[in-house]
């Protein structure tokens, strides 16, 4: 029986992750050498917070939607708690973040527990990969809870995101009716996927050639089989979400080439532009794209298409352009002006839904 949590249950968990969402772009920012007050030691809670407090937040509340039950609100609840943690460790009280991540390696097991049972209710290649996207974030998890260093995490935080949205799209390119060949060489790209994530989580500072090879051939399999082949010839909402598609996946294929192209990622460079094509180029393209449907599925606000949803599509482009063009430079003012209009795309995003939102409701009064 379906026993799915109100929606203003909800939305104190999806505003948590808003939270760790503006704090772990507040830290990128200080990273990147912007004057804000702020300890370096507190540097490395960039990735924790936007991949476990922000992203796992909104990746949860969406999976515990779908199938319907609140035990798997658990998670998102874990999540959003994390989230509160960290900020208070770190930023206030000055402690290690280990109470936070503990609780993040919870919500990454339930949301383990969650995908097994999606599965088990449906026994599809697609259900599988989401079910192989929530243990690379538990394993991810569980290696921060154990010290190791973020380059040895990354990996498997990659998986989560790259491979749920690889699993996503995969549902929908049953459309398009792929043969046994190509789900052959999916299972591949997948396995080799964990193989380099094995093999970059070993080294005190990562080899990442195996595993971008495989980010290489997922995106190729995704241009093959993806729908949007024929979604961007279509107009309005369907042809914006087919652009951010295609942007995402250009930026996954030049990080896997950048992966595969040198033996060794350097810090403040190279290490710097493959993970932010992934992150910001891949991850942020598909959130613009799928947020008009996933926001509403959670908090039950409609948000209609409009033209104006390209501004900041294309600005976040320009964002990655400039960040990368500075990591390749080693121009420290390219690749600050980079971080700050990713910041600044990203909230102009949100400015966007909200205005749309808003429209809709005075329109519908």
């Amino acid at each position: 029986m379906k026993t799915n949590l109100a929606v203003r249950y909800r939305i104190p968990m999806l505003m948590a992750g808003f939270i760790s969402l503006v704090s772990g772009m507040y830290i990128g920012l200080a990273r990147l050498g912007w004057q804000l007050p702020l300890p370096s030691a507190q540097f490395a809670l960039h990735g924790p917070l936007m991949v476990c407090g922000f992203l796992g937040t909104v990746i949860c509340l969406e999976r515990a939607v779908a199938i319907g039950e609140r035990w798997a609100y658990l998670a998102p609840l874990a999540s959003a708690c994390a989230v509160l943690l960290l900020i208070t460790e770190v930023f206030i009280t000055g402690a290690a973040p280990s109470a936070g991540a503990a609780l993040a390696a919870t919500a990454s097991t339930i949301l383990v527990m969650v995908s097994i049972k999606i599965f088990l209710r449906q026994r599809e290649l697609f259900t599988f990969t989401l079910l192989l996207a929530a243990l690379c974030w538990c394993l991810g998890c569980v290696l921060w809870l154990y010290g190791f260093n973020p380059a040895q995490v990354m990996p498997w935080w990659m998986g989560f995101l790259v491979i749920t949205i690889v699993g996503e799209r995969l549902e929908l390119s049953r459309f398009m009716r792929p043969t046994y060949g190509s789900k052959i060489l999916f299972v591949l790209a997948l396995l080799l996927f964990f193989a380099g994530a094995s093999f970059a989580s070993l080294g005190a500072w990562p080899d990442f050639q195996l595993l971008a090879a495989s980010l290489i051939l997922m995106t190729l399999w995704l241009i093959r089989n993806d729908i949007v082949r024929h979604t961007i010839k279509q107009q309005g909402l369907t042809r914006y979400i087919a652009a951010a598609l295609i942007c995402g996946y250009a930026w996954l294929l030049v990080a896997g080439i950048i992966g595969v192209s040198l033996p060794q990622l350097y810090a403040g460079s190279s290490y710097d532009a493959f993970s932010h094509a992934i992150f910001v180029g891949f991850v942020f393209s598909m959130i613009f794209g799928h947020a008009p449907m996933i926001f509403p599925a959670i908090s039950k606000l409609k948000i209609p298409y409009r033209p104006s949803f390209y501004l900041p599509l294309i600005l976040l482009q320009v964002s990655v352009l400039l960040r990368l063009s500075g990591d390749f430079l080693y121009a420290a003012n390219l690749r600050k002006a980079g971080g700050v209009l990713h910041a600044v795309t990203i909230m102009l995003f949100i400015l966007v839904l909200a205005v749309s939102i808003i429209r809709n409701k005075n329109k519908s009064m």
